[in-house]
């Protein structure tokens, strides 16, 4: 059998991830010096262990359906938007933050009666949001910076990733409504987790053991 295959999202996920891993005891060094090679082998105590597949978090969770890599680590933002056909397995302690719902400060976005125009990178959120409150509304889907729709006039309002609110307090704009919190998630393909379970369940054991000491700084 081929080693673990565990797919990481990009960036600060993947930098978490890495201390994730040297706490299982893993090392890490063609990780941390990768150049530009996106397959990575993860050692433990010299044997081959795991391979690290570095993609973008969209694609984490496509390598993990279709099965050419076994985990993924991912934002829950992603798996919200785009997570069907996987098992998510472990809930992480680090991509820490939140949907929300901003508009233009100080102004009252839910008077009047008229059809809202909502700008975001995630409609099915947005739509499932809206419909629990048997609200109509118009999505636009943006692929760059959400926060300019509103100060443009293309929207009432959008549904975004909120950290800080650091960007949308430089651009006007507020938090209406928190929508829901999202941190990182490990996944798993459906097809392994039955004819690997012990394997698997393994690899989640030692990941939650070290999740209670790893320190995500």
């Amino acid at each position: 059998m081929r080693p673990i295959r565990i797919a990481l999202t990009k960036g600060r996920l993947e930098k978490k991830s890495v201390t994730l891993f040297e706490t299982m005891g893993l090392d890490c060094g063609a990780l941390r010096d990768k150049g530009r090679r996106l397959i990575l082998p993860l050692y433990s105590d010299g044997e081959l262990q795991f391979e690290a597949v570095l993609a973008k978090a969209a694609d984490v969770v496509t390598y993990v359906r279709h099965g050419v890599c076994d985990f993924g680590i991912v934002g829950k933002d992603t798996l919200a938007e785009n997570g069907a056909g996987v098992y998510e397995v472990l809930r992480l302690p680090f991509g820490v933050c939140r949907f929300a719902l901003a508009g233009k400060a100080g102004t009252d976005f839910y008077a009047g009666y008229h059809e809202r125009s909502i700008a975001t990178k995630y409609p099915a959120v947005a739509r499932a949001f809206f419909a629990q409150k048997g609200m109509d509304v118009n999505i636009i889907k943006i692929e760059g910076s959400v926060e300019l729709a509103p100060l443009l006039g293309l929207s009432d309002a959008i549904v975004d990733i909120v950290e800080t609110g650091g960007t949308l307090a430089a651009n006007g704009l507020e938090v209406i409504e928190d929508i829901r919190p999202i941190s990182a998630r490990v996944i798993a393909n459906v097809a392994s987790m039955k004819l690997h379970h012990e394997q698997m369940q393994a690899v989640l054991e030692e990941m939650n053991a070290a999740m209670a000491v790893a320190e995500f700084n």
